[in-house]
């Protein structure tokens, strides 16, 4: 990962400037800069993955514009060399050096033209105006707020923000920002046109798509490495990727020291594949520790978010702390195209395609969120492949029908799609699903409750809860992760629309924790 900062206003030092963009220091560990343009300031944190001399070092220039760009450009090899038949030069290998020639030719029409997962900010020195734009998943990380005086600011995360701005948001994915307005390019959510093609067909695309969104994913200068809980999702992406690379893969699992469901999955998988598996096996005490650092890290509050993020988090530590790995590819995005264990219970095909809408336009805030923070607050960069831009608009446009759960288990077509190849065992292609942080040990879900609750009297919590108008806390526990975020973002809860949990207007889902465990259907999942 990498991290930006602007600031439209001449009037701050740079001195200010620079405090501001240290605070995500961790995102870009290798090199710092900062340009002060015209109308302001331009920072970048730099992680080097593609083109590792200082030649790929940001902001980039060209005549007078600037660009800082946290992101990773698929196929940017051919524009680049479309570009240099038009008469354009470059002095990196880095994929983002190509952004200000496209800005030159296309302007603002350039970002639906991407495939990548970006956020960007230029600078145009003729027009005097800063033009920032986000992938249409929101996968990459940017933030946006307005000082005192009305100066408009964007950040990869929120930390750099926070006390320069009264309401720090979330940069709407698939959106670019011009002219004071927010515009949208592309919604990965909205579907054109069903597909009703075969069931055949659907899982050929599957397979195809996929495969080809994890290959263009290991393109990388730096070591990558794979996030493998022995859940469906991580264990295709590495036994594709594995084939692909034909060489021995770097995983790593993650499991409680008493109770963790997946680290025998997970071994079996990088048995299967012939990987150089890695196995971090953490206690009840670095769970209650990590539940600071974990929120002062994600800038969230909510509960399941929360729980799935401290075994990621203290994995990619373990990686960091080491390895030599700098790129990380991880397996989210699945659950909100194919369905969640309590969308088994949707009324409709069409309630199961309005819920999957509302997680995709959602997912930035949630699953996509904890993936970059607890990676990059680790000094690695995160790739998903289930966020492949092609793959994603496909799936979106399966008939909602077929992606029902009539078949006696989840995910039904993503499963039959990698049916034939045999890239991982067949006892884990058809295993139900665990919620990660179940997998990590279902003891981890408990010691966090109990902790909580050990906190704070009955009493205590009524009176505490009822402080926060938004987003309430419901429990203990949810009180507990709101009077964290608060120490480090007071006031700022509305940068998460609510508590992720499923859909209590469905039959069976009207439930308080957010859990797969507690839904009546969970049945096997968690052994």
């Amino acid at each position: 990962m990498c991290a930006i900062l602007t600031y439209a206003r001449k009037s701050i030092s740079q001195e200010a400037f620079e405090e501001l963009l240290q605070r995500t220091a961790s995102r870009g560990p290798d090199m710092s800069r900062v340009i002060r343009v015209e109308g302001g300031y331009l920072g970048f944190n730099r992680l080097s993955i593609m083109g590792l001399n200082e030649n790929g070092m940001q902001p980039f220039n060209l005549n007078n514009n600037y660009v800082v760009c946290n992101g990773e450009l698929y196929g940017f090899r051919a524009l680049k060399e479309y570009l240099i038949s038009l008469g354009y030069s470059f002095k990196s290998d880095s994929d983002c050096e190509i952004l200000l020639p496209l800005y030159e030719k296309l302007g603002t029409s350039m970002f639906a033209l991407l495939d990548a997962e970006f956020a960007c900010v230029i600078y145009d020195g003729e027009k005097d105006e800063f033009i920032a734009a986000r992938d249409p998943i929101g996968i990459r990380p940017l933030y946006y707020g307005y000082d005192d005086e009305g100066y408009i600011l964007f950040a990869s995360e929120p930390k750099n923000l926070t006390g320069v701005c009264k309401r720090i948001m979330p940069f709407p994915p698939g959106h670019y920002y011009k002219d004071g307005e927010f515009v949208c390019y592309r919604d990965m959510a909205k579907v054109k046109e069903i597909s009703f093609d075969s069931l055949e067909t659907i899982t050929t695309k599957i397979h195809d798509k996929l495969y080809k969104g994890i290959e263009k994913r290991l393109d990388a200068d730096a070591p990558v490495g794979f996030l493998l809980s022995g859940g469906l999702d991580s264990s295709l992406v590495c036994g594709v990727a594995a084939k692909i690379l034909d060489k021995p893969l770097q995983t790593f699992a993650i499991g409680m020291d008493i109770d963790a469901i997946d680290l025998k999955y997970a071994r079996e998988v990088a048995n299967y594949i012939g990987s150089d598996h890695h196995e971090v096996i953490i206690s009840q005490k670095d769970v209650v520790e990590a539940i600071e650092p974990v929120i002062k890290a994600l800038g969230t509050y909510d509960i399941t978010t929360i729980r799935a993020s401290i075994g990621m988090y203290l994995l990619c530590k373990w990686i960091h702390e080491n390895t030599d790995i700098k790129v990380i590819l991880t397996g989210e995005i699945s659950d909100e195209i194919f369905g969640y264990k309590y969308t088994d219970f949707a009324p409709s095909a069409e309630a199961f395609q309005q819920e999957a809408e509302k997680r995709i336009r959602e997912i930035h805030m949630y699953d996509v969120l904890r993936a970059d923070r607890c990676i990059s607050v680790n000094s690695l960069e995160a790739r998903v492949p289930f966020g492949d831009l092609d793959f994603v608009d496909y799936c979106m446009s399966i008939d909602p029908n077929k992606k029902l759960n009539t078949y006696g288990i989840g995910k039904f077509l993503l499963r039959k799609a990698f049916e034939k190849d045999e890239l991982i065992p067949r006892s884990i292609l058809m295993r139900e699903k665990a919620a990660f942080s179940d997998a990590v040990g279902h003891s981890l879900r408990d010691d966090l409750m109990e902790y909580a609750d050990a906190k704070y009297s009955y009493a205590e919590y009524e009176i505490r809860r009822k402080k926060y108008t938004h987003a309430t806390p419901f429990t203990k526990e949810s009180l507990l992760y709101r009077e964290i975020f608060e120490k480090y973002y007071e006031g700022q809860s509305e940068m998460v629309k609510d508590f992720w949990m499923p859909n209590k207007s469905w039959k069976g889902c009207n439930v308080t924790d957010p859990s797969a465990r507690v839904l009546a259907n969970y049945g096997a999942s968690g052994e």
